[in-house]
């Protein structure tokens, strides 16, 4: 759940647990809730619901992967939660401190936590978890699909960084721009490292015009900063100027 993930941008997902709450435009066709609540019935989605732990066997695979690359040297990245969400206050605080004891004990797992939570990521750490610093094999994210997300979430990935980073070591930050669902000029102070961008591809999916696309890809790389596309809307073909995956961490 899962490994070789079909995630073009990272090599694994796992998911602890499973289940979430709609609180974005990005969340009205949710891959994840139309996989697990409708189709499988595994959770249900919205406030007050529970959150399902995930197997035994799921929750050591991060350990088998990270014995499988003590042995050759590498790293490979870890999406973390595809099915759920990081930061989201109704999992049990509990689950996320377990999640981050792997985390210390993986090392060269670079685990990349996109939450559309992402405010709540500072006070879980240092109070939820009594930690005053993330590892430094993680990689903060936070999911942006419009102009209004932009301007009230990146400053607050870019707090988060900050303060959850050792000054010697600080850990990078990214932002998935999937869907797309608006022009956005990537204002502020400090941009994030990393840009993902795109479209919808599940039943009902919102057009992205190709021109939003080049013009974050743009601003992106006026910025110095590293644009992963990662699909067209309605999965149609990319067109050449946009076939372009640069990784922060490779």
């Amino acid at each position: 759940m899962a490994e070789n993930t079909k995630i073009e941008w990272a090599d694994n997902t796992w998911n602890p647990w499973i289940g979430c709450m709609e609180v974005s435009p990005a969340c009205n066709h949710c891959f994840a809730r139309v996989l697990m609540q409708d189709r499988h019935h595994r959770a249900t989605w919205g406030p007050g619901e529970d959150r399902v732990r995930t197997s035994e066997a799921n929750w050591h695979l991060p350990l088998r992967w990270q014995r499988r690359l003590e042995k050759t040297g590498g790293i490979e990245t870890v999406f973390c939660l595809s099915l759920g969400d990081i930061w989201d206050k109704e999992v049990d605080p509990f689950w996320r401190r377990e999640v981050f004891t792997i985390i210390d004990h993986t090392p060269n797992l670079l685990w990349l936590l996109l939450s559309k939570r992402i405010g709540n990521a500072v006070r879980m750490v240092q109070e939820g978890m009594n930690r005053h610093r993330l590892p430094t094999n993680v990689m903060l994210g936070a999911t942006v699909v419009n102009q209004e997300e932009w301007d009230r979430d990146v400053p607050k990935l870019e707090v988060a960084a900050l303060e959850l980073s050792d000054p010697r070591d600080p850990i990078k930050s990214f932002v998935s721009m999937e869907p797309l669902l608006d022009d956005v000029i990537m204002r502020g102070n400090s941009i994030p490292d990393w840009i993902i961008v795109g479209g919808e591809s599940g039943h009902g999916w919102r057009d992205m015009p190709f021109d939003r696309a080049r013009s974050i890809r743009d601003q992106t790389h006026a910025h110095g900063r590293k644009f992963f596309f990662k699909q067209a809307a309605g999965k149609r073909a990319i067109p050449e100027d946009l076939l372009i995956r640069e990784f922060v961490h490779k």
